[in-house]
């Protein structure tokens, strides 16, 4: 007669061979075995995310603590779901401010300019002063310059003259026309050859001159 194993014995030995570690593929271990596994190496950080919130130096705020993130932050409330801010409305900058902090909760403007700036030069407020012979202006409190440019009279003459630091030309030689190509005083009548005798036309200075012409023989008018 054999030798019968034991029931009990014959399902122990089935179950550890099919168990063996030599049988099992990588793929048959569990998703957290593998994570343990594989971040066996690395420092394992606690989840403060719905529990604190923390701000730019590493403070750490409970919930429902109100706390400034940074310098330059509006105050926030600590909140299941993150920092919780006030966004406020803050006043507009001055659009001449030349220096803007942001220390606080909204940005402040601490310097304004108090000058105007034209043609790269610099004047004080309601500072007068004539860029050019024609322009007088004025730098207004708004930081803004206004200027009023000469109106300048048409000169009585065909040979108008600019002189330095005047803004309008002038007649250095009082009223004139022309008589053909030659110019000549008005208000006179001007012999411009040996027969011909001309005139300006009064106020229409810039109209040809009258010109009388008379018969001639050899240089003498013949009456």
């Amino acid at each position: 007669m054999g030798f019968l194993f034991p029931t009990t014995c014959i399902v122990l030995l089935v179950l550890h061979a099919t168990l063996s570690p030599a049988s099992l593929s990588p793929e048959d271990y569990t998703a957290d075995e593998a994570e343990r596994t594989a971040n066996s190496d690395n420092i394992i950080f606690d989840d403060y995310r719905g529990k604190v919130c923390v701000d730019d130096s590493g403070f750490v705020y409970k919930l429902g603590e109100r706390f400034f993130p940074g310098h330059s932050n509006c105050p926030c409330v600590c909140t299941e779901d993150g920092p919780v801010c006030d966004q406020p409305e803050c006043p507009k900058i001055h659009p001449k401010c030349t220096k803007v902090e942001h220390n606080g909760c909204c940005p402040e403007c601490k310097e304004v300019k108090n000058f105007c700036e034209y043609r790269g030069k610099t004047y004080k407020i309601l500072e007068e002063f004539k860029p050019s012979p024609c322009e007088w202006c004025r730098c207004e409190p708004n930081n803004e310059v206004h200027c009023v440019v000469s109106d300048c009279a048409v000169p009585e003459c065909v040979n108008p003259v600019y002189e330095p630091e005047q803004c309008c030309p002038i007649c250095k030689n009082g009223p004139n026309c022309f008589a053909g190509t030659t110019i000549i005083p008005a208000g006179i009548e001007v012999k411009v050859d040996d027969c011909t005798i001309c005139r300006c036309h009064n106020g229409d200075w810039w109209k040809p001159a009258q010109c009388l012409r008379r018969e001639c023989l050899n240089g003498q008018t013949l009456s």
